[in-house]
């Protein structure tokens, strides 16, 4: 037994050498010698005993211990305080941390304080990308009809590549790119030129154009692939043709006009709205951004624009066309976000391209627009007339 032992030995009561004088009388006497763990005459009893813990290294490790245990003992009022070295005694559990979550709550400690909301993208590049691409449509737009047609083209054609090369690298369709960018831009000239009937025309010839380049290859997966071209077919450019109709107006730059700045206000509207007062999802399992609140705001900042531009841009428009309009504006472009965000949710990814800094690709632009298109072109032309 080493000395850490149970049983009194002469001089215990206390740990070091022996005190004299008249001060020191209580510490001087022993205590009976007893079975049982050795206490300090004058302090507190140890209420949980030192169990003997064979020490491989000899009376040194055990006279190491005994200090240890001393100055623990000789410091009364930590005892009660948490020790940070770790327990006192060999056969006592260490404490557990505390839990870095909340009881009930999946989320860590440090996430259950509120956060800022954040955008989500660089609103400097988004703005400057916005800004310049502004500045290239208004300015093709009002001076020379056939360069916005050029210009519809071209986003007709990069659309067109950022949704095949997608689907090719997610899902494997490999949908022939060459039939859809020459069939597409024949439908831009043909809707401008033509009006709806060469539109049509352009869209079934692009389809069988589609169908007959896919045979110069295996014909595995052959229904698939030209199941995707037809879709992409109508999806971008058969949409986008409903534009350059517009444009064929006598009005038609601002027909052009009001379309596109309706569309954006309608987003902006449901951005500034959703973001600073959206709590009521609109539809969660398809883009959980998007609010109940932002589709409100984005109805009443299209109304509010369409009522004035109706009544002074457009010839023989009325206010209450304009809120009839940005009504229409407001719904169909929602669902054409929605639409595409089913696209990218079925693809697995966030954009479809990085073409615009801030922006992500020309189709992440166009999403909005591309079904809006139409429903515009149609009002107009019941409101007031093809033009």
């Amino acid at each position: 037994m080493n000395k850490s032992s149970w049983g009194a030995s002469a001089g215990a009561g206390r740990w070091g050498p022996p005190d004299h004088g008249p001060a020191s009388s209580l510490r001087g006497v022993a205590p009976p010698a007893s079975a049982g763990p050795v206490h300090d005459w004058g302090g507190a009893a140890q209420t949980r005993p030192m169990p003997i813990v064979p020490e491989p290294g000899g009376h040194q490790d055990d006279d190491r211990e005994h200090r240890d245990i001393r100055d623990d003992r000789d410091r009364p009022d930590d005892r009660g305080a948490a020790r940070r070295s770790g327990p006192l005694f060999r056969d006592e559990e260490p404490q557990e941390p505390m839990p870095t979550s909340f009881p009930g709550s999946d989320r860590p400690a440090d996430a259950a304080k509120p956060q800022k909301k954040s955008a989500g993208r660089n609103l400097r590049a988004a703005i400057g990308v916005g800004v310049g691409l502004g500045v290239v449509i208004l300015a093709s737009l009002f001076v020379y009809k056939p360069v916005f047609i050029g210009v519809i083209a071209i986003a007709v054609v990069v659309g067109l590549w950022e949704l095949t090369s997608r689907l090719a690298e997610r899902k494997d369709i490999r949908v022939p790119l060459v039939p859809l960018a020459v069939g597409g831009t024949a439908m831009v000239i043909a809707g401008y030129v033509r009006g709806a009937e060469g539109a049509w025309v352009a869209m079934a010839l692009t389809a069988l154009a589609v169908l007959v380049w896919r045979m110069t290859e295996a014909p595995e997966n052959y229904l698939r692939d030209v199941t995707a071209g037809v879709f992409s077919a109508f999806y971008v450019p058969f949409l986008a043709t409903f534009v350059a109709m517009m444009l064929a107006a006598d009005d038609g730059p601002w027909r052009v006009f009001m379309f596109l700045l309706l569309t954006v206000v309608s987003d902006t509207g449901a951005y500034a709205v959703g973001w600073r007062f959206g709590k009521h999802k609109l539809a969660p399992r398809i883009s959980p951004g998007k609010t109940r609140e932002g589709l409100v705001g984005a109805v009443l900042f299209a109304m509010a624009v369409g009522a004035p531009c109706m009544e002074f841009l457009i010839t023989d428009g009325a206010w209450w066309q304009g809120l009839l309009l940005g009504l229409a504006v407001a719904t169909s472009a929602t669902l054409g976000d929605l639409g595409e965000s089913m696209i990218k949710r079925d693809l697995g990814i966030k954009d479809m391209g990085t073409l615009l800094p801030g922006h992500g690709g020309i189709m992440d632009r166009l999403d909005s627009l591309l079904p809006t298109a139409p429903v515009v072109w149609l009002l107009f032309v019941i409101f007031v007339g093809a033009g």
